[in-house]
């Protein structure tokens, strides 16, 4: 009699395995992940969302230090243009590519006098340097430029106040500078209701004439204190907006 085929894999001692199985066996073989593998992919996954929320932050603190920056309103000086505890956005690139226009509101660091306790005030850009401002006796205020006399002043327009706003106390002709209207550091001081500005400041005053510490009283505000250009409204979302 002959022999039996037997199968080569049962001469070994190994069960029989066709094809089929043979490569499932081995594709379940390469499958499988060796422990510290997976632990590696997961401190590499660990590793790379802290450095996304690093650059992230680091972004934020760039953005906030050269280009944007919220605040928060703390006093009336403004009303109703923006209220007590309205949110503004600052463009703090303004003023480093652009020039500061009459009409402008602007975020500034305030100077040694101001009341209150914010590092910060908001007011409006009234005149600019070399200009002289001048409220006369119909309590408007007029403007004229470097160069030019008070005959050629022209009367400031003030859209933007509320009708009672616009009309100011003139000075009476033996107030000192410091007891009414403006403050001391104009260049000339001793002329009652009139601040002729150096070339490198500005005359800022709140919408609120008559609830606002600013230039009347501090001064005229120099270049180096301009942070930038309030230019959006953030909250609340009712008056969500432009300014």
């Amino acid at each position: 009699m002959e022999p039996e085929d037997i199968p080569i894999d049962a001469i070994a001692g190994q069960p029989h395995l066709d094809g089929a199985t043979r490569a499932s066996v081995a594709d379940s073989s390469e499958a499988e992940t060796p422990p510290n593998e997976s632990g590696s992919d997961s401190l590499r996954s660990l590793v790379e969302w802290v450095a996304v929320i690093v650059v992230a932050f680091a972004a934020a603190l760039l953005i906030k230090a050269f280009v944007f920056q919220a605040f928060e309103i703390p006093t009336g000086s403004m009303e109703t243009t923006v209220n007590i505890g309205d949110r503004i956005l600052v463009n703090k690139l303004s003023y480093r590519i652009g020039d500061v226009e009459r009409g402008d509101l602007v975020v500034f660091e305030k100077l040694e006098g101001s009341i209150g306790d914010t590092d910060d005030l908001i007011k409006r850009v009234i005149a600019l340097p070399g200009e002289t401002i001048e409220v006369r006796e119909d309590g408007r205020i007029w403007i004229w430029g470097p160069g030019e006399s008070a005959e050629d002043a022209e009367r400031l327009e003030e859209p933007y106040l509320d009708p009672q706003n616009a009309i100011l106390q003139a000075p009476r002709p033996n107030d000192s500078p410091t007891s009414d209207i403006w403050d001391e550091n104009c260049v000339n001081a001793q002329t009652p209701g009139r601040c002729t500005l150096d070339n490198a400041s500005y005359f800022m005053m709140g919408d609120n004439r008559f609830g606002s510490s600013d230039s009347r009283f501090f001064g005229p505000v120099p270049e180096d204190n301009l942070v930038g250009q309030a230019f959006a409204r953030i909250w609340p979302l009712t008056d969500l907006g432009g300014l």
